[in-house]
């Protein structure tokens, strides 16, 4: 395969919530995936850099000599340099066509003319400043032909792309690689006779064959099975990413199937075999755990409160295991990987030395980063970039959408829901399930279902515009350690209002009244716990072994 997009593994350092709560140890999935200033109303919105560097020196954490590079405090900034870019013009084409049957845009003639004529340059090696990537070529592709074979009349083919086709594709026949031209008329139907590629093309390993065989059924429209989604990925996305023995596959035929089964909409099976491809297990010993499944690529615009919540439920046992990345295409904002970063905190923990900071009695909360949780998954960040939309395996918040947060995360607000709100959840709508704690049943599992919007007001926060980060991490940071000083204000009430919720919804003991859950998560902060809980975290976060 053509590796340009495939993050190396780097050498280790050693959606939506579910929950579980019982006083015994939990099988804890972990593979899916600063305090500055006084307590109290202590504030710290200036010079949280200055006190960040005092506080890490204290600590004995070197100070990140990426630092001296570029500027961390922007989100964007944490893009890997290394990483090849996209063709712009390619992917504008590619956010139109490579969507759902109804969301797709068809091109116009000029655009498409523009769009194959790249391609051509690129593939004629013209391009060698901005290449279309063999990605792009396969996404691009996949959403034509899907497209071309199975969506409806209105987002099919429109005549300006049919001409452009006609005209480029004789030509492109030519100079683009067997496992593109297969993409791009699997079956010899839609590019008359210049399209016989297709039909006869097996792949060139035992792992492509599978995929092509897949691909097949995904380019028609069609779906798999849960076994078969499992088999591919286990196939074309090795453990061992260091191994002399990894499979080796076409990055063209990969971005096809992840963006063909997307523009498919995913079935539950295929869900499921998404989610539970690389599954592993270990035991926290904690009352109850919490998994915070945030969208991987970050807020480009509002506060970001979830790690702040963290150390706030910590406080009362309530552990939280965060999982995500440093950056992540297609928004590259701010995520809880930068925060810990930037202030100093080690952020490559393996998963056993994350089972240790949630048992901690001073943490109490981990961060776990997909390098360390599933080297397979993170080693395609380049490709999820060069693919455009977000490919299936980022579901998490599709099989269980506990919270429709701000900015499609998880964070619910505190604003006055206005008159004119788009259709369709919500902000703050709400619906899971909890397990009764006064029922026993034989098979040791019992759901009760919920299913609410939260009004802020009737829990009587006052209605404020939520905070601009602006992709700042510096901002984020200092809106969120002001919080847990104890400054008053919307980023004060964002964080006691998730973390209440959170409790009182999935039934944590001493949550089941929604007032006595707020006051716990205000006392928490007001005393100066939650503060102390971050800055612990930094700390051990570089002890742990």
């Amino acid at each position: 395969m053509n590796s340009t997009l495939l993050r190396p593994q780097l050498p280790r350092a050693s959606a939506s919530p579910s929950r579980w709560g019982s006083p015994e140890p939990r099988r804890v999935l972990l593979g899916s995936v600063v305090g500055f200033g006084g307590r109290g109303g202590g504030r710290c919105r200036r010079g949280v850099a200055t006190a960040a560097s005092s506080w890490m020196e204290e600590a004995g954490v070197a100070v990140l000599e990426e630092g001296v590079r570029r500027n961390p405090a922007v989100s964007d900034s944490y893009r890997p340099p290394e990483m090849p870019r996209p063709n712009a013009a390619v992917l504008e084409a590619q956010a139109r066509v490579c969507t759902g049957p109804e969301q797709t845009r068809p091109l116009g003639e000029e655009q498409a003319m523009r769009v194959l004529d790249t391609i051509l340059r690129s593939a004629m090696g013209e391009l060698k400043d901005e290449p279309v990537s063999s990605a792009q070529l396969g996404a691009f592709f996949a959403g034509m032909t899907i497209r071309a074979n199975s969506f409806p009349e209105a987002t099919q083919w429109s005549e300006g792309e049919r001409r452009a086709m006609s005209l480029f594709w004789p030509r492109l026949v030519n100079v683009l690689p067997a496992e593109v031209k297969f993409i791009a008329d699997p079956e010899g139907t839609i590019m008359g006779a210049n399209g016989l590629t297709g039909p006869r093309y097996i792949g060139q390993s035992t792992a492509e064959m599978r995929l092509v065989s897949a691909l097949r059924e995904v380019l028609a429209g069609g779906h798999l099975g849960y076994e078969e989604v499992q088999g591919v990925l286990k196939d074309v996305l090795p453990v061992d990413l260091a191994s002399a023995n990894s499979t080796i596959v076409s990055e063209a035929l990969l971005a096809a199937f992840l963006i063909g089964q997307r523009m498919n909409r995913e079935t539950d099976r295929e869900l499921k075999g998404y989610c539970l491809a690389f599954d592993d297990e270990l035991v926290a010993d904690v009352k109850s755990l919490t998994h915070y499944g945030e969208p991987y690529d970050g807020n480009t615009r509002f506060f970001r409160s979830t790690l702040f919540v963290a150390a706030v439920r910590a406080c009362y046992g309530e552990a939280c295991l965060l999982h995500g990345v440093e950056w992540m295409p297609p928004k590259g904002g701010i995520t809880e990987g930068q925060m810990l970063k930037f202030m100093g905190a080690n952020t490559h923990l393996s998963p056993l030395q994350a089972k240790t900071l949630l048992e901690d009695e001073n943490a109490g909360f981990a961060y776990l980063s997909l390098q360390e949780a599933c080297p397979p998954l993170y080693s395609i960040i380049g490709l999820r970039e060069h693919i455009k939309k977000r490919p299936p395996l980022a579901t998490s918040e599709k099989v269980q959408q506990f919270v429709k947060g701000e900015e499609g995360a998880l964070s619910m607000t505190t604003k006055e829901r206005s008159a004119h709100a788009s259709k369709g959840l919500p902000v703050n709508h709400c619906s899971g399930f909890w397990t009764p704690n006064s029922t026993s049943f034989s098979d040791g599992i019992s759901r009760e279902g919920f299913r609410v919007i939260v009004n802020a007001q009737e829990l009587g926060f006052e209605s404020t515009e939520t905070p601009r980060t602006d992709r700042s991490v510096l901002k984020n940071l200092e809106l969120g350690l002001a919080a847990l000083s104890g400054e008053k204000g919307p980023a004060y009430d964002r964080i006691v209002l998730n973390a209440a919720m959170v409790d009182h919804l999935l039934g944590c003991t001493g949550a089941e009244d929604i007032k006595s859950a707020l006051d716990r998560a205000r006392e928490a902060i007001d005393s100066g716990n939650a503060l102390s809980r971050l800055m612990n975290y930094i700390k051990i976060s570089h002890k742990v072994s």
